[in-house]
């Protein structure tokens, strides 16, 4: 089993800045994808960034340029650091691993309980 705890939300106005943070731990595992995901009362969840191991990045097109995803290989950690923030980007933000457990095997995915975000007007 994996676990994922993030940290970091909060409330904070538009323009203002927050940085959230997850940290994976449990047993030996191979996490091939680290990402972050929101979802908004009444709406899908929805891809906001995600990082592979090797460092290739994906941004939803609503926060390229305001939102900067990083990773520490070495201690399972993924950040999300979130800047120019607007009153949409409020949400349940969510930590997201995706873990291989064995060479040549699939992988699961594993998320975190999440962490509200509020960008107030």
């Amino acid at each position: 089993q994996v676990q994922l705890v993030e940290s970091g939300g909060g409330l904070v106005q538009a323009g203002g800045s927050l940085r959230l943070s997850c940290a994976a731990s449990g047993s030996t595992f191979s996490i091939i994808v680290m990402g972050w995901y929101r979802q908004a009362p009444g709406k899908q969840r929805e891809l906001v960034a995600r990082i592979s191991s090797g460092g290739n990045i994906n941004y939803d097109d609503s926060v390229k340029g305001r939102f900067t995803i990083s990773r520490d290989n070495a201690k399972n950690t993924v950040s999300l650091q979130m800047d120019s923030l607007k009153p949409e980007d409020t949400a349940v933000y969510y930590c997201s691993a995706d873990v291989q457990f064995r060479a040549s095997s699939g992988t699961f995915r594993y998320w975190g309980h999440g962490t509200q975000v509020t960008v107030s007007s």
